[in-house]
């Protein structure tokens, strides 16, 4: 018996060992169809799913101390409709100083921060493949993301992402969102690092997002920190169902 389970233990790694280098032995292109695919069913999937989100904004000091904070926690949930909804539960006072919530600010807490770069967002990107890196244990692709060209009122990802080489799926992305600004617009707008964690055993979620940058005006240098926390994520109803394994075609915080 013991024999027979060391054999089943043994297949099960072999397996996933070959998985691994059958991945590892693909070319960057192959690669991006692949994990952009899979990308796809994450954001199909994540749409099945409420959560808590948590943003807060700071205005740091030259030695590091906090001097105005923007904040707000809200869940996302599913209303008596079954259409998402997001009920905002903590909301204090806004004591920013020197920044404004801009509308792009918004598009990139949305958008860009849990970057998402489906098989139709590749066309709209230049992605070149960097090489492979060690990231918290995981063994990952690297690749540097940019768009290829932007169009007004639109928000991109610009900086680098990982991918999982074992399941094919952005596990960490770097860098800061980018778009067409308005002649004299002075919009900063800070770099910053998400992290994925998998869901179920399935998904790659974002659950964490942080930002510390300054962010450098015509007139003024600004220094932020920033934290967005994707919490509690639970599947809604028994009656979804989301098939892994195939591509499925407040208040206002100068920004």
């Amino acid at each position: 018996m013991r024999g027979l389970i060391f054999c089943c233990i043994l297949f099960c790694y072999m397996g996933s060992a070959a998985a691994s280098a059958a991945a590892a032995d693909l070319p960057p292109e192959e690669i991006i169809q692949k994990f952009a695919a899979k990308e796809a069913e994450f954001r199909k999937a994540r749409e099945n799913y409420t959560y808590k989100q948590s943003v807060k904004m700071e205005e740091l000091d030259g030695s590091g101390n906090v001097q105005g904070k923007w904040e707000i926690v809200s869940d996302i949930i599913f209303g008596p409709n079954k259409q998402r909804e997001e009920k905002v539960t903590y909301a204090p006072m806004n004591t920013l100083h020197n920044l404004t919530l801009t509308p792009q600010d918004v598009q990139d807490l949305e958008n860009v921060q849990p970057f998402v770069l489906t098989t139709e967002d590749i066309p709209k990107y230049e992605i070149s493949y960097v090489g492979k890196e060690m990231l918290d244990e995981i063994n990952c692709y690297k690749f540097s993301v940019k768009p290829k060209t932007m169009l007004k009122g639109q928000r991109y990802f610009e900086g680098d992402i990982w991918v999982d080489d074992h399941d094919l799926q952005i596990v960490k992305t770097f860098g800061k969102g980018v778009g067409l600004l308005k002649r004299n617009e002075d919009n900063q707008f800070p770099r910053f690092e998400t992290y994925r964690e998998q869901i179920d055993g399935k998904y790659w979620f974002p659950t964490y997002t942080r930002a510390n940058d300054t962010l450098h005006f015509r007139d003024s240098s600004q220094r932020i920190r920033m934290v967005v926390k994707y919490e509690n994520y639970k599947r809604f109803g028994a009656d979804t169902s989301v098939t892994f394994g195939e591509e499925v075609t407040g208040s206002q915080p100068k920004k």
